[in-house]
């Protein structure tokens, strides 16, 4: 049985095509990682895996519509998923809507053990885009990774 998750919406000061091309490429997301954990993450265009605790988890992108939404189904993951990214216009014209939907697979125990996890994490990285397009920086990131989003 699916359990659907969404995050909360929030305003990210760049427009939704500025935020769409960001996503678009997963090779993008690399710059994102601590030096130290990048050896064990590949990316191409179209997918990113890594080695999470011991753990193999990816994400392959099969939609793309542009300036409006990412689709990503699991690539060789513990469980089966579904992400939706949202890049919805906003009354201000230099922001957008953004928004996570997660449709996962998970038996009765995970969850009870990363349902609500699955949830706070959707909306950290929510609030975390959020905070970096304003100049901010979100709890627990090293700062020199915001260089890697300004500008």
């Amino acid at each position: 049985m699916a359990t659907e998750i969404n995050s909360k919406h929030s305003l990210v000061s760049r427009t939704p095509s500025e935020l769409y091309m960001a996503f678009t490429d997963m090779r993008n997301f690399v710059n994102f990682i601590p030096e130290d954990k990048k050896a064990s993450v590949q990316a191409d265009y179209d997918s990113l895996s890594a080695t999470v605790q011991g753990f193999s988890i990816g994400v392959k992108i099969t939609e793309r519509v542009p300036y409006s939404r990412i689709e990503m189904v699991d690539n060789g993951a513990p469980f089966a998923f579904h992400v939706v990214l949202y890049f919805d216009s906003a009354a201000e014209p230099t922001k957008t809507d953004f928004h996570i939907l997660l449709e996962a697979e998970l038996n009765l125990m995970m969850k009870m053990v990363l349902g609500s996890k699955l949830q706070d994490m959707l909306d950290k990285i929510v609030d975390g885009l959020s905070a970096v397009s304003e100049g901010k920086m979100p709890e627990g990131v090293d700062p020199d990774l915001l260089k890697n989003f300004k500008k």
